[in-house]
């Protein structure tokens, strides 16, 4: 099919009827709202495991596969639990960790912060949490950190699959009505996210064993978002504020010798 051609069941969003571009225009502000606060998750989550500020390719191996220089908790502490502790409890979590984490100093500063801060949820009973009720359950998390366990990847790559799926066939499919040349980019934009998901996932495996990989995990990751910031923006504007070409507007008034 050439550029010009225009396939009989195509309809351009302005088209459809205003219910359904109001429809799909809730449904792109809900996801949009969505993939913005999944985007500052997993900065907040991952962003800082290597101990310096912003989202490098450093903290995505040190998630997946591990460090020799940090722990389990402290990478946690520096991360996603950063800001449930005080500033003050943070600062000595992360020196007792430094300084050895000895049980003596456990019991005479940090029992009562993990007690105060912690144990709300890391009392042990929840399995998906660390246990962190006692020194002997606490000392699992301060040694060597190997990265994140393959229960954890497994149960987090089939959500993550699923969910992801779900989002970007939805915004395929609002994306599909708009019009864009030539037909192979619209085509590579809506297909794009499938695979980076996919290498994505598979990604943390290959990082876990193999952490160059990061690099193509952390693309995948770019890729993804773009594909979602093109689909997301074209289809607003053109559902909108987008003059249709003529010949896409008027093709059903133009007869076969190509007058109206």
């Amino acid at each position: 099919m050439n550029d010009k051609a225009i396939h009989r069941l195509y309809r351009h969003f302005q088209e459809l009827p205003i219910s359904m571009r109001a429809l799909f225009t809730g449904a792109l502000l809900v996801l949009g709202l969505g993939y913005l606060f999944a985007a500052i998750y997993v900065f907040a989550a991952h962003s800082g495991a290597d101990a310096k500020p912003g989202l490098s390719v450093e903290d995505i191996k040190i998630t997946y596969s591990g460090s020799a220089e940090t722990t389990a908790l402290e990478k946690a502490l520096r991360g996603p639990m950063s800001g449930m502790l005080p500033q003050r409890d943070l600062a000595a979590m992360l020196d007792w960790m430094r300084e050895g984490a000895n049980k003596r100093a456990y019991t005479a500063d940090i029992e009562a912060i993990v007690e105060v801060n912690c144990l709300a949820c890391h009392d042990g009973s929840n399995p998906h949490l660390s246990n962190l009720d006692g020194y002997d359950n606490i000392s699992a998390v301060v040694a060597q950190d190997t990265g994140t366990d393959l229960y954890t990847l497994v149960r987090v790559s089939h959500i993550h699959l699923f969910g992801l799926t779900f989002i970007f066939f939805i915004l395929g499919f609002i994306f599909s009505h708009a019009f864009l040349r030539p037909l192979w980019l619209k085509s590579l934009i809506i297909l794009l996210p499938f695979g980076g998901v996919s290498i994505d996932v598979i990604g943390w495996y290959v990082t876990k064993v193999w952490t160059p990989f990061a690099w193509v995990v952390l693309i995948a990751g770019m890729i993804n978002a773009l594909s979602f910031a093109v689909m997301w923006l074209v289809s607003m504007y053109q559902m909108w504020f987008y003059r249709v070409p003529d010949h896409v507007r008027l093709r059903h008034e133009i007869g076969p010798n190509g007058t109206l």
